[in-house]
C-alpha cells in the first residue's frame, strides 16, 4: 500500500506520551509539513510555534485550565512538543487553513513514529490575559488567534482502532 495512504488509514490520536524528547530535526520536519498545507488563496497567514520545553507547555496548560474552568490536573497530555497553530484573526480562511496544517502535522508525526493529538481548548481562550501573556512570550502576535494545537511525543501506548462511523457515498 502507498505510504501516504497507509499513514492516513493507520493514524490514531495519542493521549499518552513517554518522557523522551523529540529530535529537533523531527520537529523541523513537522513544521515544514505544516507550512506545505493548502491555504485559502495561498495567503499562508498562519504561524506555527513549536514549544519544546515541558515546563513552558505546563505553564500554558495551567493558564488554559484556569481560563476555561478545568481542574488543575489538566496538562494537555504532557507532550514533549506542543505546536501552536495561530493565524490572523481577520483571515477569512483561518480555521480551515489551520485544520489543513494540523492534518499534515498528524501525518508527519505518524510517518516519524511519533504520536499526535489535537488540543482545541485555546480556541475559546487565546485572548484571556494570562493565556495571551504566555502566547506573547512564545512569539505569537496579538493579532493572531489560536486555531488548534498539536501535542506530539513518543507514544506511551497505542490506542485501539475505532470503527469509522461517518458516511460516504459515490454518486454517478
Amino acid at each position: 500500500m502507498n505510504e501516504v495512504i497507509n499513514a492516513i488509514l493507520t493514524r490514531r490520536s495519542y493521549r499518552a506520551f513517554t518522557k523522551e524528547a523529540v529530535k529537533r530535526e523531527d520537529v523541523e520536519t513537522i513544521l515544514d509539513c505544516a507550512l506545505h498545507a493548502a491555504s485559502g488563496m495561498g495567503k499562508q497567514t498562519w504561524k506555527f510555534t513549536a514549544v519544546i520545553n515541558r515546563d513552558k507547555i505546563q505553564r500554558l496548560a495551567k493558564a488554559v485550565a484556569k481560563a476555561i474552568g478545568r481542574d488543575e490536573s489538566y496538562n494537555m497530555y504532557d507532550p514533549a512538543v506542543l505546536v501552536i497553530t495561530s493565524n490572523e484573526k481577520e483571515s477569512k480562511y483561518r480555521e480551515v487553513d489551520n485544520a489543513c496544517a494540523m492534518e499534515n502535522m498528524y501525518l508527519a508525526s505518524e510517518a516519524l513514529g511519533l504520536g499526535c493529538v489535537w488540543i482545541n481548548q485555546l480556541l475559546g481562550c487565546y485572548d484571556d490575559p494570562e493565556v495571551r501573556s504566555l502566547l506573547r512570550e512564545f512569539g505569537i502576535p496579538d493579532e493572531h488567534g489560536v486555531y488548534g494545537c498539536a501535542a506530539i511525543g513518543y507514544p506511551a501506548e497505542t490506542p485501539k482502532e475505532k470503527a469509522r462511523i461517518g458516511q460516504k457515498a459515490i454518486v454517478e
